[in-house]
């Protein structure tokens, strides 16, 4: 495997391909020393500037199985896989990039080309796969609740919700399966949250039934199916674009105009009281008295003449609140197109610090779900600047670690903080500043490392138990994704277990010995998979990608069986949909690799064969001697 890359997140996928999947990695970085963490030790590391051809000949394209660029910027990105597909062009792409259009349009050009070039667009396939979408999903659910994970598969969608063990005992509704329990020491205000290279006893992964009875005072994350309910209207481009008349005017000009509203009403029905005018005419003297526009009631009764002068006193008050009110609407007007500041009164909601590229996803993601926000950002020509202009989403521009600008994003009154820019540092000193202010609020913090995230974690829940602290690493979100998909299977959804990963795959039955021939419950196996449902739709009718919707629009019968009977036995022509932890999946595929070959070319094995063992192409030598 190639690995090309700028960032954390090449590094973070090398060590997934080498721990879980035991493959052979060459990582092409411009620095080996700039990067961040060090790579698994026996990665090779082939440094140039720029992912040319000479670049990738020496870091083998022309001969790997597949190649990930995986840089910042997509631009690199796509020079390096025309480059890598023009010196191999059997080679598997995984491509990293942020625009999701461009990727589709990237991946069809390469596709024709092959076409093109005699071949087929299935013998080489091409992954477009982004960071920042794998990992959103994930990070808004962390600050939401009442909100999760959502997969879709087939047509069906499920949830995967974080139960405390008050809800476990008190839930009713329908729970397809227990997916993980969480550590132990998730409600202990000294504890962590455990992960796979923290060290710390991190929570359990598909359990077994017993250890899930046994476990009551833990908490646990179920799986859920989600009920297809009906699309409501969409709000119309100009209501979403109208300015709210209650904030053209503030809360004191509104009470002014108020008082002077009733004060001119009790004038009018004085003034028809006293004269016996009928009250519109009453009215329509007080009006013109009001403005000065009337005639001096000289030689009129003394109640005339005292009623014309004290509305002539309210007209005179009546001048500066109306300059006032007109100042406000046009400031109100001029910032209509330009950055919104947070509403009087915001409250509830979720302080977004960092508009960058997984910011900007998640901005995104929380407004899809009608989730109040605030966001924060230092640089005014950030990604997602533009896109909260256009969603009308409040933005600070200013260091959420200065005085008084978490202050201005009513960070007292927020329902959570959510810290995303590139700098552990820097979420952790706004986490901190959060907490002078709100001590009880919901936090979450991206941080990289393992090891700081926990020790962070205990001693914000060691001075603050009351409150909820989660932190969450985009490149272990994003890592187990683009690495199965360089192993030649494109999961349908990752699950965040505090700072473990749960996969969800499609996994076909045939030649995979822990599956073929069992039966539903010989093929649990506690703490690496388990098979959620059976894909009954023919094999000639199946689709390939089990996420994919109709382009038509049209509803779309699942062929997904859940509720499996425990003595169901599964055959060749089966296929499953299973969950799995990172080594579960590398397990299976493994296993399946070693009986067909990688990526379906039997002359290719996965790894090399473990010692004592001989290798197929040996024994296929000693079958035919032997005959």
């Amino acid at each position: 495997m190639v690995v090309c890359g700028d960032d954390a997140l090449a590094v973070r996928l090398a060590g997934e391909l080498h721990d879980i999947y035991r493959q052979p990695v060459t990582l092409l970085v411009p620095d080996a020393d700039t990067i961040g963490p060090e790579p698994p030790p026996t990665t090779r590391i082939v440094e140039a500037d720029a992912p040319d051809a000479a670049a990738l000949r020496e870091a083998g394209a022309a001969q790997t199985a597949a190649l990930a660029p995986v840089y910042e910027d997509d631009e690199t990105n796509i020079r390096a896989a025309l480059t890598a597909r023009r010196i191999n062009p059997r080679v598997r792409l995984v491509i990293r990039l942020y625009n999701r259009k461009l990727g589709r349009y990237l991946a069809q050009l390469l596709d024709q080309a092959a076409v093109v070039a005699g071949g087929s667009a299935g013998e080489s396939a091409i992954t477009v796969l982004s960071d920042a979408d794998t990992a959103a999903p994930a990070l808004a659910a962390t600050v939401v609740a009442g909100t999760s994970e959502v997969l879709q598969a087939d047509g069906l969608l499920f949830r995967a919700i974080e139960r405390t063990p008050q809800q476990r005992r008190t839930a009713t509704g329908p729970v397809l399966c227990t997916l993980a329990l969480l550590s132990s020491t998730t409600e202990d205000p000294a504890g962590t949250e455990g992960s796979d290279r923290s060290g710390v006893a991190g929570p359990r992964l598909l359990p077994a039934a017993m250890e899930i009875a046994q476990s009551a005072q833990r908490g646990a994350v179920v799986l859920e199916a989600v009920s297809h309910a009906p699309p409501t209207g969409a709000p119309s481009r100009l209501s979403t674009a109208r300015l709210p008349v209650m904030e053209l005017f503030s809360r004191r000009v509104r009470w002014s105009l108020a008082g002077f509203t009733a004060a001119v009403t009790a004038i009018a029905i004085t003034s028809a009281i006293t004269t016996g005018d009928h009250l519109v005419h009453a009215a329509d003297i007080t009006l013109l008295d009001l403005f000065s526009i009337n005639d001096p009631a000289v030689g009129d009764p003394t109640e005339r003449r005292l009623l014309q002068l004290f509305t002539g006193l309210v007209g005179l008050l009546l001048l500066p609140v109306l300059v006032a009110a007109v100042l406000e609407a046009s400031g109100s007007f001029r910032s209509a197109s330009a950055l919104r500041r947070p509403p009087r009164g915001t409250t509830d909601h979720v302080v977004l610090l960092g508009l960058g590229r997984v910011g900007t996803r998640v901005l995104a993601r929380l407004r899809e779900l009608g989730i109040p926000l605030v966001c924060v950002e230092e640089d005014p020509e950030a990604r997602g600047i533009a896109l909260a202009r256009s969603l009308r989403v409040p933005v600070i521009l200013g260091d959420a670690t200065q005085d008084g600008v978490l202050e201005a994003a009513r960070i007292h009154r927020a329902h959570a903080l959510l810290a995303l820019t590139s700098s552990g540092t820097t979420n952790l000193e706004a986490i901190l500043c959060a907490r002078n202010i709100a001590p009880e609020q919901r936090v979450a913090l991206r941080l990289y490392d393992d090891e700081f995230a926990t020790a962070v974690h205990r001693t914000l829940r060691t001075a603050h138990p009351q409150a909820l602290t989660r932190s969450r690493s985009v490149t272990s979100l994003a890592a187990p994704a683009f690495a199965t998909a360089m192993m030649g299977r494109q999961i349908l959804g990752a699950i965040p277990v505090e700072r473990r990963v749960l996969l969800f795959a499609a996994i076909d039955v045939a030649g995979l010995p822990q599956l073929e021939g069992r039966t539903i419950a010989d093929t649990l196996n506690p703490g690496h998979w388990r098979v959620l449902a059976l894909d009954t739709t023919d094999p000639a009718d199946r689709r390939p990608d089990l996420r994919a919707t109709r382009l038509d629009g049209q509803s779309h019968d699942s062929g997904l069986l859940f509720d499996l009977h425990p003595g169901h036995l599964l055959g060749p022509n089966d296929r499953v949909v299973i969950a799995a932890t990172r080594q579960g999946l590398a397990e299976l595929l493994h296993h399946q690799g070693m009986k067909q070959g990688a990526f379906g070319n039997p002359a290719t094995e996965i790894s090399p064969p473990k010692p004592g063992v001989k290798s197929l192409a040996g024994l296929e030598s000693m079958s035919h001697a032997r005959l």
